[in-house]
């Protein structure tokens, strides 16, 4: 004769969910408090994510604005009598180098020297301390960096070391106040320079200094204007395309030790950098950030998921004269199981969808507060309800399959 647990009869899963439904509608105080693990533990792991997704996201911002696949040769040191004279103390680069890295490396597509310093300016009453860059036309193209007002200098203002100059964004609010400083002319280290445009804005770069805080004159002019050398502090330079940017290294590497005259074993005089090692890094290091909050926020997803064993456990030890009853009345064990695995899904189903809201909600307030862009992909939802689901099976099993172990006549005895 058969018993309860192998009869044939078993409920459908539409009627085991609608008693779900109703045993946790009885207990609404539990069930909410339940849940709240669960959403907690869900919106601070999408929301640790979406600060990660916005850090990357503005890091390749930056990298983007740094340049067309930019790469830059910066004169170099030399050992003097056993001393390293440091970075940017030979005077090696010369406009000869510009010129022949743009004519002899094929995975170059724009050079620009580069002569650099700080200068005071002024205008009026006003005056102000920046950065001033002595560069071809081509940089401005090779940066990404267009005219907002006005115009650029030309390869005739290089030639003829016009005194001209584009203004960034910082130093012509400084000087003229929101006025059109375009036409105007302004005082450079003590000499006339008429102000022809206004660079667009960029902001602070990824090592946060103003690019703004910048005026550009023509190379000439500030070597023998300005800073009064004939050598180069930089040489900029564009890549055909980003796969480019590490053979052109190279390239650059054998044509500049050539004509350098520098022996097999002597150091480089010069060193080549590209933006992207510096942003990379931080980028790297962003993620590993990013690692560590999403880790510290699974802690609460792991307190949630205990949250709904104790509970379910508890539930079990409570309706235990109910499973009695079920079962004396055919119910089988998968149905027992069943119910209860089900009650612990919809918990943490429930759970996970309020999670998802919170976390976005909590993302957009971040974002408003810090001022800090803030990415959610939609792959992190998923995985979120996923997760949310995975947890309701991996918590609510235990207390399912004890519940569907019960003896039946035990059961029924129990007060």
């Amino acid at each position: 004769m058969a018993s309860p647990k192998d009869s044939a009869y078993s409920t459908s899963f539409g009627d085991l969910a609608r008693i779900t439904l109703r045993v946790l509608g009885r207990n609404k105080m539990r069930t909410g408090l339940t849940m709240l693990g669960i959403t907690i533990g869900i919106g601070a792991v999408i929301c640790t994510v979406a600060i990660g997704e916005g850090g990357s996201q503005q890091i390749r911002d930056q990298i983007s604005s740094l340049g067309d696949n930019m790469v830059w040769v910066e004169a170099g040191g030399r050992t003097v009598n056993g001393a390293h004279t440091g970075n940017d103390n030979t005077k090696s680069l010369v406009d000869g180098d510009s010129d022949a890295i743009a004519a002899s490396t094929p995975l170059i597509k724009a050079c620009s020297p580069n002569v650099d310093g700080h200068v005071q300016v002024v205008y009026g009453n006003q005056n102000w301390s920046t950065q001033f860059r002595g560069v071809a036309p081509s940089f401005l193209t090779i940066r990404n960096w267009p005219v907002a007002e006005g115009t650029p200098f030309t390869e005739q203002d290089v030639a003829s070391r016009a005194q001209v100059t584009v203004l960034g964004k910082t130093v012509a609010d400084t000087l003229f106040n929101g006025a059109d400083p375009v036409g105007k002319t302004i005082r450079v280290g003590g000499l006339p320079f008429q102000v022809i445009g206004v660079l667009t804005s960029k902001g602070a770069s990824g090592f946060g200094r103003d690019q703004d805080d910048t005026m550009m004159m023509p190379y000439t002019t500030a070597q023998h204007k300005v800073s009064g050398q004939d050598w180069l502090d930089d040489i900029f330079c564009s890549a055909v395309s980003p796969e480019a940017i590490d053979p052109a290294q190279e390239q650059i590497t054998r044509l500049m030790r050539q004509r350098h005259h520098l022996r097999p074993k002597e150091p480089d005089d010069f060193n080549i950098r590209t933006p992207t090692q510096f942003l990379e890094a931080q980028e790297q290091a962003s993620h590993t950030f990013t690692l560590m909050l999403a880790s510290i926020a699974s802690v609460a997803l792991l307190v949630g998921g205990i949250g709904i064993m104790n509970i379910m456990l508890v539930s079990v030890t409570e309706r235990t004269r109910e499973i009695g009853v079920r079962m004396a009345v055919g119910a089988t064990e998968r149905d027992i199981q069943m119910q209860f695995l089900i009650e612990a899904i919809i918990v943490s189903l429930l759970g996970g969808v309020l999670g998802v809201f919170f976390g976005i909600f909590a993302s957009r307030v971040l974002a408003s507060t810090l001022h800090w862009t803030m990415q959610i992909p939609a792959l992190a939802i998923v995985v979120a309800a996923a997760f949310a689901l995975f947890m309701g099976l991996f918590f609510g099993y235990y207390p399912a399959q004890k519940a569907s172990q019960l003896d039946p006549i035990e059961a029924l005895r129990f007060e």
